[in-house]
């Protein structure tokens, strides 16, 4: 699959910070509707994280993601590639929405049971998102249940 080279457009309308501010959502009688994201994207995936689990310890080449908490929590670390400085954590909880742009280090551990959303930019056929990731040790995986590419494991 043809990935398009990313647009001084497209990296425009990215949210200036990791842990997005969401629109205000439209509520009447029948309940609510929460706006969470309008661009142009080619997956949405829904993620279950086990407590005690890890997940990216990567950074995409021009992948960028939007991950909403359904529920759970997620302990976000995060620094811009090649960056001297100190990793950063935020902490996303229920109804909170994460944006990681490309070329940024990112690691996701769940202390607890997490279900989430993630809105990407690029498909997320094995082969298209291997091609894009490049793995990293943002965090030290070995207390942690995780994959990597060469394990059987079944997800």
């Amino acid at each position: 699959m043809k990935i398009n080279p990313l647009t001084k457009e497209e990296m425009e309308s990215w949210p200036s910070e990791p842990l997005v501010n969401l629109a205000k959502p439209f509520i009447d009688d029948r309940g609510s509707i929460q706006p969470l994201v309008d661009l142009m994207m080619r997956s949405a995936v829904i993620i279950h994280s086990k407590a005690g689990s890890l997940r990216a310890n990567h950074y995409h080449k021009t992948d960028w993601h939007y991950c909403y908490v359904i529920y759970g929590k997620i302990e976000y670390f995060y620094k811009n590639v090649d960056s001297d400085k100190k990793t950063e954590l935020l902490v996303a909880e229920k109804g909170s929405m994460i944006f990681t742009p490309p070329l940024v280090e990112h690691c996701m551990k769940f202390p607890e049971e997490t279900l989430f959303l993630t809105l990407s930019r690029n498909p997320r056929d094995q082969k298209t998102y291997e091609e894009d990731v490049v793995r990293v040790n943002l965090i030290n995986d070995s207390e942690y249940i995780t994959w990597k590419p060469n394990e059987n494991k079944k997800l």
